[in-house]
Order: C-alpha cells, then structure tokens, then sequence
C-alpha cells in the first residue's frame, strides 16, 4: 500500500512539528505549511496529498479561505484546527465541508485516531450502489444521482445519505447519527447535526423530503408508500 501523505498547515513550527512527530510514528508522510497561501500551492502542485490538517488563524490566507478554496476542486478530507472554541467557528467549519474540528490544546493522540477513522472510511471499498425512490448512491465512486442528475455532496453529506439510505424507515437520533456518521461521541450542540441536515435536504431537492424530523429524537429517511 502507498505511504498516506497528510499536509499540516500552521504558523506555529512548534505545533507543525508535534502534529509531524506523531503522525510519522505511524507511518504517514507529513508535508508542512507554514501559512495558507503555501498551503494551497502545495495542494495544487502535489496531487497525491490524502489529507489536510488545517489551523483556522494564519497569515496572508487563513483557514476559512484555504477551505473554500479547496473544496472548489477536491472534496479531499480537511481537519480543521482552532484555538477558538466558540459554537459558530465550528458551524462555520462543518458549513464549508470541514470532516473534522478540534479546538486547542487537543490531544495528539485523540488527533491521530480521528485522522485514522477518516482514512478507513476513505478506503472502505464496498463496491455497493445504494438506491431509493430516485436518489442512487455509489459508495466506490462516491456519486450521487438524483432522477440521474449528479449532485455535489461534501464529505459528511455523503456519509450522512449513506447512512440514512442503509437504514431506511429506522428512526435515527441524534446520539446514533454522530456515533455513526462521526465515528466519535461529540459532545457539542446537536445543532451541528442539523446544518448538514438542512445542507444535504436542500442539495436533493424535492427529495430533501425524504428526510424526517423526529421531533425531540433526531431524523430518518422514509419513503411514502
């Protein structure tokens, strides 16, 4: 198997080298960026990066922008890291199609197992197509169609249609979809859930409706009879 390659994107070379040290531990080949306009020069010029770790507050672009710049192009994974721990820095990050957010000072080896459970689920290969009432999800090509029109999900959207489609009928809460769709209990606002709800029902369209609130409970994906 090919070393995974994983940008770290920082303006501190102390927190650079902690994130590298760890992450070679392991076997990753780690790329650094001392701010954002290198760290999408990188991105462009090295098409082979698996994974970017990404602080929020650096000099000439920061994270925000390096984000929406990114995700133009490549739904490549993006962690997001902050010193910031306000409930709108991390909306916003989840908003831009940020798959992780972990807030300063973090763990290293908390950082590395979230990265972990990214890369297995990027690798899962299952060769299964998953279709409902018109909506067709193609895990290994990680498409999907709506009444045979492509529709441009980030990250988390296609693994929150993925699991409302392998569960269809079931009511899902909260708890479960984080457990499930995050791979990790989260302790923050459930209203984090609900944004890449409200995302993911606007990008379906008319099949948006699909999708129920449970009230009080969390959602599941029903199909009218």
């Amino acid at each position: 198997m090919d070393t995974v390659k994983i940008l770290v994107v920082d303006d501190e070379a102390r927190m650079r080298k902690l994130v590298k040290d760890f992450l070679s531990i392991k076997g990753y080949k780690v790329l650094e960026a001392e701010d954002g306009e290198q760290a999408v020069d990188m991105f462009f010029k090295d098409k082979e990066i698996d994974l970017i770790i990404l602080d929020v507050m650096m000099p000439k672009m920061d994270g925000w922008e390096v984000c929406k710049t990114i995700r133009q192009y490549s739904q490549i994974p993006i962690v997001m890291l902050t010193a910031r721990s306000e409930e709108r820095d991390e909306l916003l990050g989840f908003e831009l199609g940020v798959d992780e957010y972990i807030s300063k000072p973090f763990s290293p080896k908390i950082l590395v197992a979230r990265i972990e459970a990214i890369l297995r689920r990027k690798a899962a290969v299952t060769g299964e197509v998953l279709e409902i009432a018109g909506i067709r999800l193609d895990k290994d090509a990680h498409e999907v169609f709506v009444d045979n029109e492509p529709i441009d999900l980030s990250n988390k959207e296609f693994e929150l249609l993925t699991y409302f489609m392998e569960n269809q009928g079931m009511a899902l809460s909260r708890e479960k979809i984080l457990n499930n769709v995050w791979n990790y209990d989260y302790f923050g606002d459930a209203r984090t859930i609900d944004t890449h709800v409200k995302k993911l029902r606007s990008k379906l369209g008319e099949k948006g409706d699909l999708i129920k609130t449970i009230w009080g409970m969390g959602y599941k994906l029903e199909v009218d009879e």
